[in-house]
């Protein structure tokens, strides 16, 4: 591995801006003060020896409040005292609000697009209303708890501003607005979530695939959004990997859809030969690549929920959601002896627990095993030879 580049001059701005990647610059004029660049921000750090050992200290990145002066002032401060690295410096305490716009600027940079309109829309409706004008040094446990609280009515979303707000305290603490270890949303108790989960039986099925061919029929939902709902349910699909799958990512030949990325990364999804067959017959169009076109010129389809409303009242399946029928697509393939992790890695689930959630659709199989080992016990203890059928009942033993 190439060891970064070092030189010495003065830190200044000048010196920030025109720092290449994986680069050092140590201050001309303040010993072990430097500057280093990884990858695309910039960190303040300072080198000293504390007790006899070589000692790195993260002072922060640059951008507020961290410039090349309140960074040196730090550095000094840190010299004269190495105690107080484990403290937040006083002279850069912000309000909770300034902190938390920094926060969706920097760390929404490594996260999708669809997550950080999450993020914005937790801080906005729920974050910044409870702890946007206090100082984000002066929160506490207590504050957050009561603010849990007082979100009771939409557990779900209380559990995600909470996990939301607990990343922002860990980022703070890396930017030295807070202290190391002082993340105040530990040991916050989360609400116990209801998950919705509906599983369509077969005869739903049936009515749903009625309900898609009289929609098409009657021309009330168009071919690529009825083809997005089959391939859903077909598939097992999340419904933005449908909605942005692209020609390029169709391998016919070996039967898969070849996801460069989604919500877990990288994923191979196997198609069965209904879902080739939708595929197949949807037309292309030489400049829109995706397969779910849309209204809009080379863009894919964006909202499939009216469609998805028209079918279901044709089918008469009130309340059912998209996701659903990924759901349905993990309890038929339990119910045809798939086994718990080649679902996972079917569903693209990340963690165990996530696919853990079906396991007690496996409860039928187990049934029919204890039922028949059941009977083959109780042939023995009646002394009944297994392989023969039982006696007739009623008739009675001859008498010895």
């Amino acid at each position: 591995m190439q060891k970064p580049s070092t030189n010495r001059k003065r830190i200044g701005l000048a010196a920030v801006n025109a720092l290449p990647v994986n680069s050092i610059v140590w201050d001309a004029d303040l010993k072990g003060f430097c500057i280093r660049r990884q990858r695309s921000d910039v960190s303040y750090m300072l080198k000293t020896r504390v007790k006899g050992r070589i000692r790195w200290f993260t002072i922060g990145r640059h951008g507020q409040p961290w410039t090349p002066d309140t960074a040196r002032k730090r550095a000094l401060q840190i010299l004269a005292d190495p105690l107080v690295a484990d403290k937040p410096p006083l002279e850069t305490t912000q309000t909770f609000s300034a902190v938390a716009e920094q926060f969706l600027e920097n760390h929404g940079t490594k996260i999708k697009d669809s997550t950080l309109q999450e993020y914005r829309s937790l801080v906005n409706n729920y974050l910044l209303p409870a702890f946007g004008r206090l100082s984000l040094d002066s929160i506490t446990r207590a504050d957050i708890s009561e603010a849990h609280a007082r979100w009771k009515a939409k557990p779900r979303a209380a559990n995600h501003a909470l996990s939301v707000l607990s990343k922002l305290m860990t980022w703070a603490e890396d930017q030295g607005y807070r202290a190391e270890g002082t993340n105040p949303c530990r040991r916050v108790q989360r609400y116990k979530e209801n998950k919705r989960e509906r599983f369509l039986q077969l005869e739903e099925i049936r009515r749903l695939g009625k309900a898609l061919d009289e929609a098409a029929d009657r021309d009330l939902v168009g071919p690529f959004a009825l083809a997005a709902i089959r391939l859903l349910v077909l598939t097992g699909a999340r419904l933005s990997e449908i909605l942005t799958l692209e020609w390029s990512f169709v391998d016919f030949e070996r039967k898969l859809l070849l996801l460069p990325d989604s919500k877990t990364g990288k994923k191979p999804i196997v198609l069965n030969d209904a879902a080739i067959v939708v595929l197949k017959a949807l037309p292309r169009f030489e400049r829109n690549p995706y397969v779910i076109v849309g209204n809009r010129h080379r863009r894919h389809l964006i909202n499939l929920h009216k469609p998805f409303q028209i079918v279901c009242g044709l089918a008469r399946l009130d309340g059912l959601r998209m996701h659903d029928l990924r759901h349905t697509w993990a309890s038929l393939a339990i119910a045809a002896g798939g086994s718990l992790p080649v679902l996972g890695r079917h569903l693209g689930h990340m963690l165990p627990q996530t696919t853990a959630r079906y396991a007690h659709l496996t409860d039928d199989p187990v049934r029919v095993l204890a039922q028949s080992t059941g009977k083959t016990i109780d042939r023995a203890l009646r002394g009944q030879d297994s392989k023969k059928p039982p006696k007739a009942a009623g008739k009675k033993r001859p008498q010895v």
